[in-house]
């Protein structure tokens, strides 16, 4: 089973700038690869794949040098953004409902990062340990059980959260003997 857990982080100033450098990276990478699947479309008739706007985004590093200011992981989530907010589009299309095409970001409208793997984060006794951000302080307020698989980092207003998802195995409790019955038709 997937759990979140969810803490309050107090990054200092200067990481607060570095996380909204970063926020504001990725929102320009969403609307340019929203861009580019839209002018592929209307060229050609089909639509770039995630794969083909990763081999771009690869190119994209090497000449474009803010890019490396990022970790790789975290740009490569926004390519699965781009790719979820096209498939529920189109998953909307088929069933009928109201499809709203996938929309550009506005300035400030993008307000979370998250690195998909562990080797980019690590809980440590100082605190939340982010690469190419740094050591951010976190109020761990309870323990968490499981396997990490994803760190997000979010802004809500003026406060910044982190975002656990875990893999864990629930715990089945013993059998204790009893039974009960419940009759749903009773008033």
């Amino acid at each position: 089973m997937i759990k979140t857990y969810k803490f309050r982080i107090n990054p200092t100033e200067k990481q607060v700038e570095k996380i909204i450098h970063t926020l504001e990276i990725c929102r320009v990478l969403y609307n340019s690869c929203l861009l580019d699947r839209k002018n592929r479309y209307e060229q050609t008739g089909k639509s770039l794949s995630r794969m083909e706007q990763q081999k771009i985004l690869v190119t994209d590093k090497n000449r474009i040098k803010f890019l490396n200011d990022i970790h790789s992981q975290v740009l490569q989530n926004v390519l699965f953004r781009v790719e979820r907010a096209f498939q529920n589009f189109f998953r909307r299309v088929k069933t009928g409902e109201k499809a709203g095409y996938p929309r550009f970001k506005n300035e400030g409208r993008y307000d979370s990062i998250t690195y998909p793997q562990e080797s980019a984060f690590q809980i440590t006794g100082q605190g939340l340990k982010l690469s190419k951000i740094g050591t951010i302080k976190i109020k761990l307020h309870r323990p968490i059980i499981g396997i990490v698989k994803t760190c997000t980092i979010k802004r809500e207003i003026d406060k910044w959260y982190t975002c656990f998802s875990v893999e864990y195995e629930p715990i089945k409790k013993p059998a204790s003997g009893r039974f009960v019955g419940i009759d749903v038709g009773i008033k």
